[in-house]
């Protein structure tokens, strides 16, 4: 069934960890109220797709499969990219569902879909070189490396808690199923695709193999707007606006920078390497790839009123 387009901005909405819990049980409870205010944009016409982060649920299910391997000789390891993809199914399902209740009780004739989505790294990629992103449950040095070694991974001491595998953050380059993405959005679906950056892949001569990797959601999420075309790019985050001089007397909020603004805050040091910075990156990127957009940090509770102008922080093309 084809469904109308809306007759606004098509947008690409990544969730920030706060719109998701930490288990299944909490996050079923929290998508409720992220699907309502995801809704409040499509009402108005916005057409959307929504990305979202996997941290803590590919960690959970990463050490279950770790834990239940250890104790029962029935259950298998599981490589990272599938623990990825689990994540992103459900995820992506209690997400969709809570949409599709709230369209459905609004009576807005639109439906979603979710895709679970590959992501093209780049096996030359610096990142590879040197795996610094720790995943999965501790293990004790012996069997640390014997696991390292059936199954090719790459393994660490963490902090003298015990040695777990790192992965490596590598930069996106392409998402498989664009297409399909994209397709999907001009039938007036609303779309929920690229959770946890998509499951990093490598291209190869016999096609797509998966690596275990970590890819910034953002940043994928920005490839994705950038070449949708999308009006804008709305990061979502626990903040209505971005500030400069962070907890100091001299914190000020910022509502409009352009990308060489926010470039030389970035070299000022104004922005955590953890948690804003890469969201500001994010958005250059989205910007720098396709200036007719605009990109939007905000929080959720704040994302409609962004959309129509009155809050957040805005970064636009010199």
């Amino acid at each position: 069934m084809a469904y109308e387009k809306g007759d606004g901005k098509t947008v690409v909405i990544a969730l920030g960890g706060n719109a998701l819990g930490n288990t299944p049980q909490e996050q079923l409870e929290l998508v409720q109220n992220t699907a309502k205010h995801i809704v409040d944009m499509i009402e108005e016409g916005t057409n959307v797709v929504v990305s979202h982060g996997n941290g803590p649920q590919v960690g959970m299910i990463n050490n279950a499969f770790a834990y239940a391997a250890a104790n029962d000789d029935k259950t298998p390891d599981m490589p990272f990219p599938e623990a990825g993809a689990m994540s992103q199914g459900y995820i992506g399902y209690q997400l969709s569902q809570a949409i599709l209740n709230d369209v459905k009780s609004r009576d807005i004739p639109r439906s979603t879909a979710c895709i679970v989505t590959q992501t093209v790294v780049d096996a030359d990629d610096p990142a590879f070189q040197n795996p610094t992103k720790p995943v999965g449950a501790f293990m004790d040095e012996e069997t640390a490396k014997a696991k390292a070694r059936a199954m090719g991974i790459t393994v660490k001491e963490d902090a003298g808690r015990g040695w777990r595998q790192v992965v490596a953050s590598p930069i996106p380059k392409r998402i498989v199923e664009f297409d399909a993405v994209k397709d999907l959005v001009d039938g007036g679906y609303i779309v929920v695709s690229t959770g946890g950056g998509g499951v990093p892949v490598f291209e190869t001569e016999g096609g797509y193999v998966g690596t275990p990797a970590v890819i910034d959601k953002d940043r994928s999420s920005a490839l994705m707007a950038s070449e949708l075309g999308a009006d804008m790019l709305v990061i979502l985050t626990a903040v209505e606006k971005v500030c400069v001089n962070f907890n100091t007397p001299e914190q000020e909020e910022i509502s409009e920078m352009t990308v060489s603004q926010a470039r030389e805050y970035i070299e000022q040091g104004q922005f955590a390497p953890g948690s804003m910075l890469p969201k500001v990156e994010a958005c250059i990127e989205y910007v720098e790839k396709f200036p007719e957009g605009r990109a939007l940090i905000t929080s959720l509770e704040c994302a409609a009123a962004g959309l129509r102008g009155e809050t957040g922080t805005v970064i636009v093309a010199d």
